[in-house]
C-alpha cells in the first residue's frame, strides 16, 4: 500500500509549505536589513537645538545641590559614582550599554563643553554636533529648572578627575530594527524642544514640588506615570509599575508616605519582595522631602489603566 505522504499531491503541499517558509524568512531578513538602515540614519540625524545655556556657577551652594542631584537622579547608575563611566546593561546576548566619562578626567566626553553644550546634552539628549545621545534619558531631565541645571553642571565641572572613555551602545540587530521602524525612540524624539524650562519650584511637601520630582520617573513609567513596557529595555525586564492610584496599581501597596519612603531606602516592597530594575543606588539618596512630596503627587493623580 502506498504511503499517502509520498503521493504527488502531498509533495506539492510540502513544496508549498517550504516555499512559504522560505518567503517568510526572506521577508524577515529584508525587514531587519531595512530597519537597520533606518536606525543608522536616525542615529546620524542632525537635530538643531537653539540652546542658550545657563551660566556656569562655582559657588559652594550650587556645587552641593549638584552633588545631590547627581547622586539621587540616576546619574550614578549610568556614569558611576565618580563620573568616569559605567557598564549598566550587559545581557550577554549582544546588548551592552555603558555611560561615558563625564568627569574632568582623561577620556572625558564633556571636555570643552560650553553652557549651550551642557544644556543640549542634559535637557535635550543631543550632543554638541547635533546628533542624538542614544541612551541619555533626557526626558527625565528636560524639566530641570535653570538653577538645578546650573547646579548639576557645577558639580560635574568640579568633580575629582576620573579616567574613562566614551559611551558604548551595542544593540542586537532586532533591537536596531525596532528603533529604525520607530517602535523605540531616543530621548531627543520624545522631547518638546521648544518648551521653556520649568520655573523655580519651592522645595517642600507640596504637590507642585512632588510634580517636579516626578519628572525623573517619566523615562520608565511614561508621561502619564501609568507604567508599561520600559522603552529599550531587554525582553526579560518586567513592565514598569503603574504609579497612579486605583485598584491593582503599585500605589495600593503603600498606605502612607513612610511606607513609600521605606521602598526607596530598602528596594523592597512592604511584603519583603524585591523590586527589579529600579535604580535604587540613586533613589536611596533622595531626601525625605523629595520622596514624601513625590508620594503626595502620585496619590493625587487620576487613575489610569496600566500602560
Amino acid at each position: 500500500m502506498t504511503d499517502p505522504s509520498l503521493t504527488h499531491p502531498g509533495r506539492r503541499w510540502l513544496k508549498r509549505i517550504l516555499l512559504a517558509l522560505a518567503l517568510l524568512v526572506a521577508l524577515a531578513a529584508a525587514a531587519l536589513f531595512a530597519g537597520d538602515q533606518l536606525a543608522q540614519r536616525k542615529m546620524q540625524r542632525k537635530i538643531d537645538i537653539p540652546a542658550r545655556g545657563v551660566a556656569f556657577r562655582d559657588d559652594a551652594a550650587a556645587i552641593e545641590r549638584g552633588r545631590y542631584l547627581f547622586a539621587s537622579r540616576g546619574c550614578v547608575d549610568c556614569h558611576g559614582a565618580q563620573g568616569g563611566g559605567k557598564v549598566f546593561l550587559d545581557d550577554g546576548k549582544g546588548m551592552r550599554i555603558a555611560g561615558p566619562n563625564i568627569s574632568p578626567g582623561p577620556g572625558s566626553v564633556v571636555a570643552g563643553y560650553t553652557p549651550a553644550d551642557w544644556e543640549r546634552s542634559i535637557r535635550h539628549g543631543v550632543n554638541p554636533l547635533g546628533r542624538p545621545l542614544m541612551v541619555m534619558p533626557s526626558e527625565d531631565y528636560n524639566r530641570f529648572t535653570d538653577d538645578d541645571l546650573a547646579a548639576l553642571v557645577a558639580h560635574l565641572r568640579h568633580m575629582p578627575p576620573a579616567s574613562g572613555g566614551g559611551p558604548v551602545v551595542d544593540l542586537p540587530l532586532p533591537v536596531r530594527a525596532f528603533y529604525g521602524f520607530g517602535l523605540m525612540r531616543d530621548a531627543a524624539a520624545k522631547i518638546d524642544h521648544g518648551r521653556p524650562p520649568e520655573p523655580p519650584v519651592p522645595e517642600g511637601l507640596s504637590l507642585k514640588h512632588g510634580a517636579y520630582v516626578a519628572n525623573m520617573c517619566l523615562g520608565c513609567h511614561g508621561e502619564k506615570l501609568n507604567g508599561g513596557k520600559i522603552p529599550g529595555g531587554p525582553p526579560d525586564w518586567p513592565a514598569a509599575a503603574n504609579l497612579t492610584p486605583g485598584e491593582g496599581t503599585a500605589m495600593t501597596r503603600y498606605a502612607d508616605a513612610a511606607a513609600f519612603q521605606q521602598l526607596f531606602r530598602s528596594g523592597t516592597r512592604p511584603d519583603g519582595t524585591p523590586v527589579r530594575v529600579m535604580p535604587f543606588g540613586s533613589l536611596r539618596e533622595m531626601s525625605d522631602i523629595d520622596v514624601q512630596a513625590l508620594y503626595l503627587f502620585l496619590k493625587s493623580l487620576p487613575p489610569s489603566p496600566h500602560g
